[in-house]
């Protein structure tokens, strides 16, 4: 499996080239405006914000939206997105998921997209500690009856749900203890062609999904992405 945190450090450009072909249909941005149908006096903030995926859609809609994350190089890839969409009101900060460099009850929406997970991974023995500090981190920047938006993989190369199973108390634990809102959608990946779905699949999924999106012949590659939601 290819090393995200080194992707994240290094290989930002590229990065961006796979996630600028995720979600065909928009399903994300409609499932945002179904859960708050109006945006446009709102502040944002997304953390774990990457290359700038949510924050661009976000932009748009919003009063303001602040970028975070704890890659420079994540960031520098946002910044010149946000500043080629000609937008101005945003701001790139750099900072950790436990430790938001935002004042309190600053925001009405949170989005945090396919980054919680990095945290609170079984893999972790702590993870549950690190959800908990996470989730009272977001709680701390957002305005009383703000929501939270949680954005997680159930499953690249799936039509249906399949999430990796040291993933699964994971999002138990935002249902059953936290009290997140979930429904899944399709956020399907449309390559221009089956080599490059292949050749961008390889670098951040690995060989194995590599292989079946070669065997499968299609540059349409399909994704399950869960979506949890609270208000906080």
């Amino acid at each position: 499996m290819p090393d995200h945190d080194e992707i994240y450090a290094a290989e930002a450009d590229r990065y961006e080239q796979l996630v600028a072909r995720e979600d065909r249909d928009h399903q994300l941005e409609r499932t945002i405006q179904s859960l708050l149908p109006d945006l446009a006096a709102l502040d944002a903030a997304d953390i774990g914000a990457g290359t700038g995926r949510l924050a661009c859609m976000l932009a748009p809609q919003v009063r303001s939206v602040v970028a975070i994350d704890r890659s420079p190089a994540m960031l520098e890839v946002a910044k010149r997105r946000l500043e080629e969409a000609g937008l101005a009101n945003w701001t790139v900060r750099v900072g950790e998921h436990r430790d938001l460099p935002a004042a309190d009850a600053a925001f009405d929406l949170v989005t945090a997209g396919w980054t919680i997970c990095y945290e609170a991974s079984s893999n972790h023995p702590d993870w549950r500690i690190r959800l908990e500090a996470i989730l009272q981190e977001a709680r701390r920047i957002t305005r009383p009856g703000g929501l939270m938006i949680v954005f997680e993989t159930l499953g690249t190369g799936y039509e249906q749900p399949h999430p990796p199973d040291f993933l699964t108390a994971y999002y138990r634990e935002l249902e059953q203890t936290y009290g997140f809102d979930h429904r899944w959608i399709r956020t399907d990946l449309q390559f221009e062609s089956v080599e490059e779905a292949e050749r961008l699949c390889r670098f951040f999924f690995g060989d194995e999904l590599a292989e079946a999106v070669r065997a499968q012949g299609s540059p349409i590659v399909p994704e399950c992405t869960g979506v949890w939601w609270k208000r906080l």
